[in-house]
C-alpha cells in the first residue's frame, strides 16, 4: 500500500514537472499596429523615401497583402473592429472615443479562455470590455523618447514560459504631435518629395520628414522584438502581424474612405506555417481574428462577423472576398459615410455632403494644411490638392481601381459605368440591412470649429491654431446601428 502511494506521488510530480517545462505546440500571436500609417508607408510597399528595413525584411520572410481593408479610418472605433471581428455600427462604439458594451466578445478574450497569455502593450483606446481579456496592460503614453515600445521586450522576456502568448502591440507612433526622438532627423529633407495632393514646400516636407522618423522608430522597436523572439528561440512558432489602425494623420488621408484612409500596409509572417509571397486579394480587418482563432485551434463564435483567411495564406493567388465595406462616423466633426469595394470598383456614399472633408482636428493643425490654405487662398492650389475644399460633396463616388489608383476620377455620372455603379449600390444597400446600420439624423455634431479664418501670413499659426482646437460642443448624437440594435446582429452581409 505504501508502495503504491510512493508510486503515484512520484508520478503526480512528475507530471506536474512535466507540464512546467513543456514548450506549448500552439503558435504564438503577436499584432504590431500602428497609429496613423497609410498602406504605402513602408519601404517593401514602394515608398523610396520611409526607412523601414525591419518590416521589410519581415515582409520578404512571410506574406504582403495589397488590398487589406480596414473597417474605417478612426482609431478607436478601427481598433475595436480588429478585436471584435465586427463593424464598427455593430461593436456599439462606431464613433472615435467611444466603447462598446461589456459583454461584447474579443479575440483577446477568446484566447485567454484557452490557455493563451496574454498582453496588451503600448496605446489602448478600446474600452473596458476588452480588459477583462488581457492578463497584462501597459498602457504606454505618447512622451519624448518613447511610442508605448518601453515594454515590448520586457513583455517576452518576463511571460510565463509553459503558455503561447497573444500580444497586442499597439504603438503611439505615428500618431501627432511629433516629438523628439532617437530617430529624429532620420530622413533628409533635402530627398523627400511630398506626394502631389499635398503642397511641395518647406512645412510640408519637414512635416513629412517628422512623419517618417516616427515610422522609424516603429520600425525600430520591432527589430528589437523579433530579434528577442529569435533569441528566446519562439521565432518560428510565432504569427506576426504588422498593420495600422488608419491612414496617415494629413489631409487627404487620416478619416476619409480611399485607400489612403481604409487600406492598410499588412504584412504577416509565420515560418512553421510556411506562409510567403504577395496576395491581392480583398481581406477585411474583422477577418483577422477569426483567422487567429483558426490557427489557434479555437471555435469561432458567432459574433466574429469576419471569416478566416487560413486558406488564403496557403494559396496566395485564391480569390478570398468578394466585397469589402467601411464607414466613417464621427470623428471630431459630424459625418456619415460608407464604402464598398469589389475587385474592380469602388462606390463611397456621402450622407453628409454638406461638409468638406478637411480632415480631423490633428490634420487641421498641420503644417501641412496651412500650406494648402495658404495656396487655396492664392489661388495657387492644383485641383487635386483642393479636392479636400470641395462644398457641398457628390453624394456618391465611384472609382475604377484597375487604373485610378488614388481615387481621382469620379466616374459616377459615366454611361458606360451604370451597370457596375447599380451593382455597388445594391451590395451596399444589402450590406446596411443585414447588419443593421442606419444613418440616424441627429448623429453627433461637430465638436471643433473646422477653419481658422482667412489666412494673412504664416506667423499667424499659433493663434490660428489654438482657434480650431477650442471645443465649441460635446455632445453625442445617436450612433448609427442603435435603432436596429445593432449590436445583436450577427450577420456578416454580403461576402
Amino acid at each position: 500500500m505504501k508502495l503504491n502511494l510512493l508510486l503515484i506521488s512520484l508520478l503526480t510530480i512528475s507530471s506536474c514537472n512535466s507540464n512546467l517545462s513543456e514548450k506549448p505546440d500552439k503558435p504564438n500571436f503577436i499584432i504590431f499596429i500602428a497609429d496613423d500609417i497609410s498602406w504605402d508607408d513602408f519601404g517593401c510597399y514602394g515608398n523610396s523615401f520611409v526607412q523601414t528595413p525591419n518590416i521589410d525584411k519581415l515582409s520578404s520572410e512571410g506574406i504582403m497583402f495589397s488590398n487589406m481593408y480596414l473597417t474605417t479610418s478612426s482609431c478607436s472605433p478601427s481598433r475595436n473592429s480588429i478585436m471584435t471581428g465586427r463593424y464598427p455600427h455593430n461593436t456599439g462604439a462606431p464613433e472615435l472615443h467611444t466603447e462598446p458594451p461589456l459583454d461584447m466578445v474579443s479575440l483577446a478574450q477568446e484566447l485567454k479562455n484557452s490557455g493563451y497569455f496574454t498582453v496588451s502593450s503600448g496605446k489602448f483606446h478600446m474600452g473596458d470590455y476588452v480588459r477583462k481579456g488581457f492578463d497584462l496592460i501597459h498602457e504606454g503614453k505618447k512622451i519624448t523618447g518613447l511610442g508605448g515600445e518601453e515594454k515590448w521586450v520586457s513583455s517576452i522576456e518576463e511571460r510565463p514560459k509553459n503558455k503561447p502568448f497573444f500580444l497586442w502591440y499597439a504603438s503611439h507612433d505615428a500618431h501627432r504631435d511629433w516629438g523628439e526622438n532617437d530617430f529624429s532627423g532620420t530622413h533628409d529633407i533635402e530627398k523627400l518629395t511630398p506626394p502631389e495632393y499635398l503642397i511641395n514646400d518647406n512645412s510640408t516636407i519637414l512635416d513629412l520628414a517628422n512623419y517618417y522618423d516616427e515610422i522609424k522608430r516603429f520600425d525600430h522597436s520591432i527589430g528589437e522584438v523579433i530579434a528577442t523572439l529569435k533569441k528566446e528561440n519562439i521565432y518560428d512558432n510565432t504569427f506576426i502581424i504588422v498593420m495600422a489602425d488608419n491612414g496617415r494623420p494629413f489631409p487627404h488621408s487620416k478619416t476619409r474612405l480611399n485607400d489612403q484612409g481604409v487600406k492598410t500596409p499588412f504584412i504577416l509572417s509565420f515560418k512553421n506555417g510556411n506562409i510567403s509571397g504577395k496576395t491581392s486579394s480583398l481581406v477585411s480587418s474583422i477577418d483577422i481574428a477569426p483567422t487567429i482563432l483558426d490557427f489557434a485551434g479555437i471555435k469561432i463564435n458567432q459574433s466574429f462577423q469576419g471569416n478566416s483567411f487560413k486558406n488564403l495564406l496557403e494559396k496566395p493567388d485564391k480569390p478570398f472576398r468578394n466585397y469589402v465595406f467601411a464607414e466613417h462616423n464621427w470623428h471630431d466633426f459630424e459625418s456619415h459615410g460608407r464604402m464598398v469595394r469589389n475587385k474592380n470598383f469602388m462606390l463611397i456614399e456621402n450622407n453628409r455632403t454638406q461638409f468638406a472633408h478637411l480632415g480631423p482636428l490633428d490634420a487641421l493643425n498641420s503644417e501641412s494644411y496651412f500650406s494648402l490654405l495658404e495656396k487655396k487662398e492664392s489661388g495657387e492650389i492644383s485641383e487635386i490638392q483642393s479636392e479636400i475644399f470641395i462644398s457641398p460633396r457628390p453624394k456618391e463616388e465611384f472609382y475604377n481601381m484597375q487604373n485610378d489608383f488614388f481615387q481621382r476620377k469620379n466616374l459616377i455620372n459615366n454611361k458606360e459605368t451604370q451597370i457596375e455603379i447599380n451593382n455597388l449600390r445594391n451590395i451596399l444597400s444589402e450590406w446596411k440591412s443585414e447588419t443593421g446600420d442606419s444613418n440616424p439624423d441627429q448623429i453627433t455634431k461637430h465638436w471643433y470649429k473646422r477653419t481658422p479664418g482667412p489666412l494673412k501670413a504664416r506667423n499667424n499659426l499659433d493663434s490660428s491654431i489654438e482657434l480650431l482646437k477650442t471645443p465649441f460642443h460635446g455632445i453625442r448624437g445617436e450612433f448609427p446601428g442603435v435603432s436596429n440594435n445593432a449590436t445583436q446582429i450577427n450577420n456578416k452581409g454580403p461576402f
